[in-house]
C-alpha cells in the first residue's frame, strides 16, 4: 500500500518539484520548501507567481510579482537569473542550453547560458511560453493564437491563427505538434508540419493542467471529472479519436495532473484534495492519497517514479510512497 509523509504549510503551492531527489515545494507567499534529513525553506521570492521544472539542470525556475526570475536548486540554493522593474512575471519557462524565457504584459524576454537576453514583443498579453523539445525555439501563447520564434536569429516568427484567447502552450515531446489551452473549456492544437488544425474540447471546465506520457503517445489534462487523455500515436494526432478517461468521479474534478516517467500511468488530482493513480491500457485504479480540504494545485513524480510529491491550495503538502 502507499504510505504518505505529510507537510503541512500555510500557503498555497504553486509547484512541486524534485531536485537532486529532493522534493521541493513553491508556495505563493515567495518561500521554497524542502524536505531534506527534516523540513527546510528558503525565500525565492516575495509573491512567487510563475514556476517551472528545468529537468536537464536540476532546477526551479520561478517569476514573481518582485519582478524577478530565479532559479532554486537542491539545497535551497536561490540564484536570480533576471528582473524587470516593477514588472510581475507571470510566466516562466525553461529550456535547452541552459536557456530560461519569461513574460510580463507584451513582452517575453529569452536569457541565454552566456547571460544574453533577447526581447520578443507582441501585440497582445503573453500567456503561455513554451520551448520546443529540440533547437531553440521557442512558443508564445496569445489572444487568437500562437507565434513561433528562433529567439537566437533575427528571423521573421511563425503565426499560427486561431480565434479566442490561449493561456497556455505546450509541444509534444517529439515536436511534431503544438497544443494550447484555451480561455474557453478546449484546446487547439497544430500539426507543425502543415499547419493542420486540431480542436480538443468538451471540457465542463477549464484546463489548466496537463502532462505527455513518457513516450508522448498520450496527453493528459485537467478540467473534466476525470482526467481527459487524448491520444498522439497517429501522424494526425488526436483528431477523429475519441480520448480515454481515466478516473472518473462523479463528485470532484481533476485539477491536475501529471504522467509517470516511464509507465502509461497518470497521476490525478482533485478539488477535494483526492489523489489516484490510473493506468491507460485497463484504466486500474490506486488511491495515493485520501481527500484533504483544499483541491490539488501541484503534482511532481521523482526521477524513478517511486514516490509522489503533491501540494495543494491550502498548503497541504506531502510525499507518496508508492513502494509501500
Amino acid at each position: 500500500m502507499p504510505t504518505v509523509a505529510p507537510l503541512d504549510l500555510d500557503a498555497h503551492c504553486i509547484a512541486v518539484a524534485w531536485l537532486d531527489d529532493v522534493p521541493h515545494f513553491a508556495l505563493a507567499d515567495g518561500m521554497v520548501h524542502r524536505l531534506e534529513n527534516g523540513h527546510e525553506e528558503a525565500e525565492a521570492h516575495d509573491g512567487l507567481l510563475s514556476a517551472a521544472y528545468d529537468a536537464e539542470n536540476q532546477r526551479l525556475i520561478t517569476g514573481g510579482e518582485d519582478g524577478r526570475v530565479v532559479a532554486v536548486r537542491s539545497g535551497g540554493r536561490v540564484e536570480e537569473l533576471a528582473s524587470m522593474e516593477r514588472k510581475w512575471i507571470s510566466v516562466v519557462a525553461a529550456g535547452p542550453q541552459k536557456a530560461v524565457a519569461f513574460a510580463a504584459g507584451r513582452v517575453a524576454e529569452v536569457v541565454f547560458a552566456d547571460g544574453k537576453r533577447r526581447s520578443l514583443e507582441h501585440p497582445r498579453t503573453v500567456e503561455g511560453l513554451s520551448f520546443a523539445p529540440k533547437g531553440m525555439r521557442i512558443g508564445v501563447a496569445r489572444y487568437n493564437g500562437a507565434t513561433l520564434h528562433f529567439p537566437a536569429t533575427e528571423g521573421k516568427p511563425t503565426e499560427l491563427e486561431w480565434a479566442g484567447a490561449h493561456t497556455g502552450i505546450s509541444f509534444s515531446p517529439d515536436g511534431k505538434f503544438l497544443v494550447t489551452t484555451m480561455q474557453e473549456n478546449a484546446l487547439h492544437g497544430w500539426k507543425l508540419a502543415d499547419g493542420k488544425h486540431m480542436r480538443m474540447a468538451g471540457y465542463p471546465a477549464k484546463v489548466k493542467s496537463w502532462s505527455w506520457s513518457a513516450r508522448g503517445r498520450w496527453l493528459a489534462t485537467s478540467g473534466a471529472p476525470a482526467a481527459v487523455v487524448w491520444p498522439f500515436q497517429a501522424k494526425d494526432g488526436p483528431m477523429g479519436k475519441a480520448p480515454l478517461e481515466l478516473g472518473t468521479r462523479g463528485d470532484a474534478m481533476v485539477t491536475q495532473v501529471a504522467c509517470h516517467p516511464a509507465e502509461d500511468v497518470v497521476a490525478i488530482g482533485y478539488t477535494d484534495g483526492m489523489v489516484l493513480a490510473a493506468r491507460f491500457a485497463d484504466a486500474k485504479e490506486v488511491l495515493l492519497r485520501r481527500p484533504g480540504d483544499s483541491a490539488i494545485s501541484a503534482l511532481a513524480w521523482d526521477k524513478a517514479g517511486r514516490r509522489l510529491a503533491f501540494g495543494s491550495e491550502s498548503g497541504q503538502c506531502g510525499v507518496v510512497d508508492i513502494s509501500g
